[in-house]
């Protein structure tokens, strides 16, 4: 009996080891929800927005890219995507801007395998998160096309993804949001992909546009979108995806995925008026195609800031850069000449620009944000120009290697007949519409 005594007590003297954290089963559900949510922004939702904005002759080609290209990102992820964004450290100088190739082709993950969230002791399934930040590289590339559709050519498409990813998405993407990133050590502050998709997106579609050259005809025949109606609708997609984008990216089903869940309803709706306002300003009817800009400028704007501001922030946000990317699209692109086909930089890279900037902003707790009680808004600002500027710089470099490589490889551009044709029936042969 003493001896027993004596084990039990020795037993309860033993501190516990700490169990390993186990995925709860709702975030896991959530996030699994989520990453389809954004597949669900990219196909069908970019998918029919650009298609629709396009010409009749050349819809099919425009959905074709999307959907291919991202068919081949996820590939790309896997082989070695995830592993230079998010795996083990690299060694050295390398460690703030990239990752190491330990997880080339998901070499050590298994279903039992655990990423971390944003809270101590919460984790879920990596494969999970794979998933998830593979939906983000997708639409990032996917983005970039809408600057080139009608005149691109499909294998120049190819190439320019194979050579874009690992140049430029896959270092800014770690710079950003790698917990050893140049960007993340320093703070800054981009919840959903203001600067890794957004900036990055629409910086290298302007890059490419230049690059490529003008359609033929382009300022003077006209270019008037085939189907506003799909273009509406892939509009609603966007904004409905948008909120596994946005509230995705808590990685949890907390507080924060709810605060990022109310700002893209509100910054959302705020760009959307404001664009039809901004129209109604400027001596203009208040337009279908006003409304899904709109929609789109306060859907790019608020994801940085989604978990980063408080609900009357992102309104700010969303109002005030909806005229702002309406400024790029309807007085500096034909001012300057530019052929972006879809506004890509005018939405995505201007929002983009004044969203990253802006959430330095709404994150004062004096405007409702989740800021600290000794915020230094100056400070701030300095970190968010700085991730901002070098990502324009990055991209702008990285976009221009990836365009030549595409040209020396593939002539890069239709040839003039089968521009003027389409390129539905010129590079797939087939058509859009058979009335």
């Amino acid at each position: 009996m003493i001896i027993r005594a004596l084990l039990a007590s020795l037993l309860l003297a033993t501190p516990a080891l700490a169990a390993d954290p186990v995925p709860d089963k709702g975030d896991t559900a959530w996030m699994m929800v989520s990453t389809l949510l954004v597949l669900l922004m990219i196909l069908p939702g970019l998918q029919l927005f650009y298609g629709g904005l396009t010409r009749a002759k050349n819809m099919l080609s425009t959905m074709t890219q999307i959907g291919a290209a991202t068919c081949l990102v996820m590939l790309m992820w896997v082989v070695f995507g995830y592993s230079l964004a998010f795996g083990p450290d690299a060694a050295g100088v390398l460690k703030p801007f990239i990752a190491s190739a330990d997880r080339l082709f998901l070499m050590g993950i298994t279903p039992a395998s655990t990423a971390a969230t944003f809270t101590s002791g919460v984790v879920i399934p990596e494969f999970v998160f794979v998933c998830f930040q593979m939906t983000f590289a997708a639409i990032t590339v996917s983005i970039v096309l809408g600057a080139v559709v009608e005149r691109l050519k499909f294998s120049a498409m190819l190439v320019f993804t194979l050579v874009w990813l690992p140049l430029v998405y896959l270092p800014i993407a770690h710079m950003v949001w790698a917990a050893s990133g140049l960007f993340f050590v320093m703070g800054a502050l981009d919840f959903a992909g203001g600067t890794v998709v957004h900036i990055n997106a629409g910086v290298a579609a302007l890059v490419a546009a230049i690059m490529l050259g003008k359609r033929i005809g382009y300022q003077r025949e006209s270019m008037a979108p085939h189907a506003l109606t799909l273009t509406l609708v892939g509009a609603g997609l966007l904004w409905v995806g948008w909120f596994g984008f946005n509230a995705g990216s808590a990685l949890e089903a907390n507080g924060s995925a709810a605060l990022a869940m109310i700002n893209t309803f509100v910054a959302t709706a705020a760009g959307g008026l404001s664009w039809l306002l901004t129209e109604k300003l400027t001596g203009h009817k208040p337009s279908a195609l006003g409304l899904a800009s709109g929609i789109v400028a306060g859907l790019v704007a608020v994801t940085p800031a989604a978990g980063n501001a408080g609900p009357m922030g992102a309104i700010l946000l969303g109002a005030v850069t909806a005229p702002l990317c309406y400024f790029a699209v309807a007085v500096l692109r034909p001012k300057l000449g530019y052929d972006d086909s879809l506004d890509a930089f005018g939405i995505h890279g201007v929002g983009g620009i004044a969203g990253a900037i802006g959430t330095a902003v709404v994150f004062s707790p004096a405007l409702g944000g989740p800021g600290p009680a000794d915020y230094d808004m100056v400070a701030k600002l300095g970190v968010q120009l700085a991730a901002v500027g070098t990502t324009i710089a990055w991209s702008v470099a990285g976009t221009a290697v990836a365009i030549t490589v595409a040209k020396l490889v593939t002539g890069l551009r239709a040839a003039p007949d089968a521009e003027r044709e389409g390129l539905d029936l010129a590079e797939h042969g087939e058509r859009a519409w058979n009335l």
